[in-house]
Formats: C-alpha cells, sequence, structure tokens
C-alpha cells in the first residue's frame, strides 16, 4: 500500500517524468509506488547520490560458493539471455537473495558508461540502499517488476531501464534474481518476458534437483507442453503428500488446496497408489482434479524400483520406455574451464537423466557435436551413437534414410529394405545436426515420433517402438525461421525440452587452454608462446575450432622448431581480398600483446622486441595505438 508521506516523492517523480517517453499506462505502476514508500521510509534522499556497499573478494568467493548449484543455472541462462538480448547496450547479472551482484555479462559501452560504473559483481543494489531499481524491488515485491528511467527512487538512475525476476527454491525461499539492464532509450518490451521464463527455467531445475527422492510429475492440460516451462511441476514423497510445486502448478489448479503437507487426493480425484499403478501399467495418463478438470501427467524423474524405494511406474508414451541412469563422473574429453560451459554440462546431465530431447545450438565449429557425444556417455547408453546431418541428406531420400523403407519400396530400393538411422540409433543417442535443414513435410514425421516413439518404414504397415535419446544441433536461430514459416513451431516446442547455448570460442574464459589443447591434438610435441595466444584471443574467430585447428597446423608447417611464437601469426590471419576478419580486431589483440610484454619488461622497447620476435618499429607503433608511447623511446 502506498503510504501518505510519499505523495510529495509522487509529485516530484512525476516532474522528472514528464519529459520521458514512458507511456502513460506506465507512469507510475502501483509496484513502483509502493517501492517509493519504502525508501522514504528508509529514509533515502532520491536527490543524493547513493551509496552501494561492495564485498571484498573473500566474501565474494564466499557468496558464490554458497550459491553454487543454483549459480550455475543461472549462469547458463545468462548466456543465453545473452544472445537473445545482444544487439543493444546492455547488462545481465545474477544476484544472490540479500541484492549482492555475483556474475554479470555486460555490453563495454554500457559497462563504462556512467550509469553502468555502479554495477559491478561485489555490489549490492537491495532496495534499502539502491532505491527503487529492478533486481532490489523484485527481491523486496518477491515477483518480476520492470522499472524503466525515472521511475528508480535515484535521480542518477533515470538513464536505466531495468527488469528483474527472483528464483526461488522447492520450499518456495528467495534464492537469487535474475536482471537485464539497458539504457532507458533502447529498453524492449520482450525483455520482461524473457527474464521471467529464465527464472521460471531455473525455478523447474533447483526444483527437480531438490526433489530428487521425491515423485515429480509434470502436469498441463496438453500433453505436448509436458516438457515445457508451461508445465506445472508437483512434488510428493512416497506417501503421497505434496512436498514442493512451481507457480505453473498453482496456476493450473487455482481453487484447490495446493500446499506443503497437502493430499494428493486432496488435489486429484484418484488414491496415490491407485494413480502409481496406472503409470505403472501404462494405462490412460490422464488425471481429473477435484474439481473435474482434466490434465495429462508425466512422472518426469522416474528411475528403475530398488529395495525399498518408492515403485517403479511407466512413463509417459511420449518418452522413452526405459531410460537408464546417468553415467556418474564422466569427463568430458574437451577443454571445460570456462563457467558458461560448466553450467552447460551440468543442463546437459539434466536432460540425459530425464530422457528429455536436448537442443544445441551454437555457431558453426563451436563443438555442437562434441558435446552431443559427451551427451551420450552421459546417458549410460549401451546403443550407438548416431549422428546425422540434416544439411547433407538428398532431399528425395530424407524420409527413406532417416525412416527406413521396406524391400520394392521404390526403384533403387534394397530388396530385404532398410531399418532407417533412427532405428540404427536404437537403445543409444540421435543426433540431428543442422535440424533446421529437415524438410517440412519431415518436421511433421519427426514430431509424430516424438510423441509416439514409434518408426514407420517408408512402404511398410507394421510400426517399431524405438528408444532413443534424441539431441538437435543448430546454428540458425530457429525462432526466426519459425516467424519465417520455414520451420514447425509445434517441433521447435518439443525439441525446445531444455536447450544450451554453447559458448563460442572468441567469448571463453578458457581460451588459453583450448589453443594449447587443440594444438596438443595437432602434434603432441609443439608449444605455443604465450604472446601468441594473447594475440589469438584478439581474433573475433568466426570459424571457432575448426578455424583455430586450421590456423595452427598452418603455423606448425611454416616453424621446423615445431614452437609457434607471435611473429608468425598476422601473415597467416592476413585479411584477404573480399572479406575476412576485421584488421582493427587482428590489431587490438597484437597491441595487448605488446603492451602486456613492455610493461613486464620494465618498459623497454629492445627487450619487449626481442622477446616478441618483432622489429622495434612494429613495438612503436602499437605503444602508439595502446597511447603507451613514452615521452622518450627506452631501450
Amino acid at each position: 500500500m502506498f503510504q501518505h508521506q510519499a505523495r510529495p516523492l509522487v509529485r516530484a517523480q512525476a516532474n522528472r517524468m514528464a519529459g520521458s517517453a514512458l507511456p502513460a499506462d506506465e507512469i507510475p505502476s502501483t509496484d513502483i509506488l509502493d517501492s517509493w514508500a519504502r525508501c522514504v521510509d528508509a529514509g533515502l534522499d532520491a536527490q543524493a547520490a547513493p551509496r552501494l556497499p561492495v564485498v571484498a573478494g573473500g566474501e565474494l568467493r564466499r557468496r558464490r560458493e554458497q550459491a553454487d548449484y543454483v549459480r550455475r543455472l543461472a549462469l547458463a541462462e545468462l548466456e543465453t539471455l545473452f544472445h537473445q538480448i545482444a544487439g543493444s547496450n546492455f547488462l545481465l547479472a545474477f544476484a544472490d537473495s540479500e541484492g549482492v551482484i555475483l556474475d554479470l555479462y555486460a555490453d563495454n559501452r554500457f559497462a563504462m558508461s556512467s550509469s553502468g560504473e555502479a554495477i559491478r559483481a561485489g555490489s549490492q543494489w537491495s532496495e534499502q540502499v539502491a532505491g527503487t531499481n529492478g533486481l532490489g524491488t523484485a527481491l523486496a515485491a518477491g515477483k518480476s517488476v520492470a522499472v524503466n528511467g525515472p521511475e528508480h527512487f535515484f535521480a542518477r538512475y533515470d538513464a536505466i531501464s531495468c527488469t528483474a525476476a527472483p528464483i526461488r527454491d522447492a520450499a518456495g525461499a528467495i534464492v537469487g534474481v535474475l536482471d537485464a539492464s539497458s539504457y532507458f532509450e533502447s529498453r524492449q518490451r520482450h525483455t520482461q518476458a524473457l527474464v521471467q521464463m529464465a527464472s521460471a527455467h531455473i525455478e523447474n531445475l533447483l526444483l527437480m534437483h531438490q526433489m530428487e527422492a521425491a515423485v515429480v510429475l509434470a502436469i498441463h492440460p496438453r500433453p505436448e507442453f509436458l516438457g515445457t516451462i508451461s508445465a506445472g511441476l508437483l512434488a510428493f514423497d512416497v506417501g503421497g503428500r505434496l512436498c514442493a510445486c512451481n507457480e505453473r502448478a498453482r496456476t493450473l489448479l487455482t481453487g484447490l488446496p495446493v500446499r506443503r503437507g497437502a493430499a494428493f487426493e486432496q488435489v486429484f480425484a484418484e488414491p496415490f497408489g491407485r494413480f502409481l499403478a496406472r503409470l505403472e501399467g501404462g494405462a490412460d495418463l490422464r488425471l481429473r482434479d477435484v474439481l473435474g478438470s482434466s490434465l495429462v501427467t508425466s512422472w518426469v524423474n522416474r528411475r528403475p524400483a530398488v529395495s525399498g524405494a518408492r515403485p517403479a511406474a511407466a512413463v509417459p508414451a511420449a518418452v522413452p520406455a526405459a531410460v537408464p541412469a546417468a553415467a556418474a563422473g564422466v569427463a568430458p574429453n574437451f577443454v571445460a574451464d570456462d563457467p558458461a560451459l560448466r553450467s552447460v554440462l551440468d543442463l546437459v546431465g539434466a536432460a540425459v537423466k530425464l530422457g528429455s530431447p536436448l537442443l544445441i545450438q551454437g555457431e558453426t565449429g563451436s563443438g555442437k557435436e562434441l558435446l552431443a557425444r559427451h551427451a551420450h556417455e552421459l546417458s549410460g547408453r549401451k546403443g550407438p551413437f548416431v549422428a546425422i546431418n540434416c544439411g547433407a541428406l538428398p532431399r528425395e531420400l530424407f524420409e527413406a534414410e532417416l525412416f527406413g523403407y521396406v524391400g520394392g519400396a521404390f526403384t533403387g530400393a534394397r530388396r530385404e529394405g532398410y531399418q532407417g538411422l533412427i532405428a540404427s540409433a536404437d537403445g543409444g543417442t540421435l543426433l540431428l545436426d543442422e535440424v533446421r535443414e529437415l524438410p517440412l513435410s519431415l518436421q511433421a514425421a519427426l514430431l509424430r515420433f516424438l510423441d509416439d516413439q514409434t518408426v514407420r518404414p517408408v512402404g511398410g504397415q507394421k510400426a517399431r517402438r524405438v528408444n532413443v535419446q534424441l539431441v538437435a544441433a543448430t546454428n540458425a536461430d530457429l525462432e526466426g525461421e519459425v516467424a519465417r514459416q520455414r520451420f514447425r513451431a509445434d517441433l521447435l516446442y518439443r525439441l525446445n525440452t531444455i536447450r544450451v547455448d554453447l559458448p563460442p570460442l572468441r567469448r571463453r574464459r578458457d581460451f588459453a587452454a583450448c589453443v594449447r589443447f587443440a594444438l596438443a591434438a595437432i602434434d603432441a610435441q609443439a608449444s605455443i608462446s604465450d604472446a601468441a595466444v594473447t594475440w589469438l584471443k584478439g581474433y573475433g574467430w568466426p570459424g571457432n575450432f575448426r578455424e583455430l585447428r586450421s590456423v595452427l597446423t598452418r603455423a606448425l608447417l611454416s616453424q621446423p622448431t615445431r614452437r609457434i611464437d607471435l611473429a608468425q601469426l598476422p601473415s597467416l590471419l592476413a585479411v584477404p581480398r573480399g572479406g575476412g576478419p576485421d584488421p582493427s580486431v587482428l590489431r587490438q589483440g597484437a597491441t595487448e600483446a605488446v603492451l602486456r610484454e613492455f610493461e613486464r619488461t620494465g618498459r623497454s622497447v629492445s627487450r619487449t622486441s626481442r622477446n616478441l620476435g618483432v622489429s622495434r618499429t612494429t613495438v612503436y607503433r602499437h605503444l602508439r595505438e595502446g597511447n603507451a608511447l613514452p615521452a622518450r623511446p627506452p631501450g
């Protein structure tokens, strides 16, 4: 409730808003009015410069460790949001329940601006100290909020618009918050929806993790939405008592006693034991609540029964009949020291544990197939890993190659017939690479397969049930393809059950380790200098690891000593006619390497030149570009 003593502030804020571009229906909302009132009660002065506490490095590390699991989930969502929001000045942040920012992604222009300079890791943005702001107000209100420009309590933040959503654990306690901020004039209306979806995704995964020992059910009126964030999640203990549920479940079951400790029979018109028996028997998986509404359900964390544990139950027809336990402790056979990539690996492990379809998005050469193979290893499946390049199969034979055919089905067919690539992956993992290239007619057939896990060969009448872990990979914007009517929306919903975004090589924080790993794969005895690695990091790598391997191979061929130094690289990455890497990016990487060596040698041009293997003229040129040229050339 807005309080009387805040009314003078409303008039002052209205004057600030008068010249803004805010639409009338956003000036101001009840959430903003209530927040201003709380700020007045806290004794904040809207015209003063806010003083934001910043925790020390040791305390920041402690908070990160305390939030370890939810933080890893949040980092994966921040990476996804980074790609969805990229293109305008922005900042993305994850903070703990006290409003201390633990991690952030920022566009350099925003981060270095007067508006963004105070937003850094360790800074506290609770409403009591930072006034009305997206992050702090979402925590105070306990719900998603948007704060646009002059809606901020402190006038200093009038140039910023931010939207944030809290993250709750299985018990309903707030354990963190996601925030997306941008310049007020470049704000986008869809950002709040994206942040809310990211928060909901984290909450669902967190509930699954915390309720691992319970029976977790997904519910929805329509079966195709069971594997999406539109589904409600309910966790019951072995006695049929409700342990936890997500917000979507509360909405779907409005009017029912959806609270901790409620009996299954208080919500649904069926005894809990009979319901589990129906699941085990593979009967109709429709479920009626006590008010008569019909829902579909699936047991999303089902495991094989063990002595003394809860009874096993069959899974819905849309999920493989038998999902093996995921292999524990399987290390990837690639470099994975980047925080965003480690979060991706966590999500991949969750996907194969559930037997859910997995969508891998990433630039060409970023390692999508390697990740898919790792997913296969994590799944513990004994069947084969089958990779299908959807862009390489002839369109006229696509259906036959994918689903197989009976003998004599068409001219040129094998007399004995062909089981097809999907059936050949039975018991294992099927990778559909470049899935965007699937013809629309085949997209419909693939959707049917995802619904019933059965394959009917071309020319045949008998369907075969197939149990596969499905992984799809693409470097395309599938949402854009849906908008252009080149990809089915319903298929995207199914493939997008769990989506991971591979970070490109240029954003990898473990870039140096990636370079040395790739080099060792080419020649185990080869080496590369630190200066050369630093210079390579300044390049954009549009071809990612494929291009890196090519560059390293060419460098080794021109170097009989099997050591790659900085002096070799500019010629290998020279700009070709008609295109190529941005020369300013290349110069920036070389300049950074020269500046670092210049400082390391006590600002000696001669030693910098000798250590890097470049001329003194080249050193001076990079010192000028880096604004580090000394008044009198030393050395």
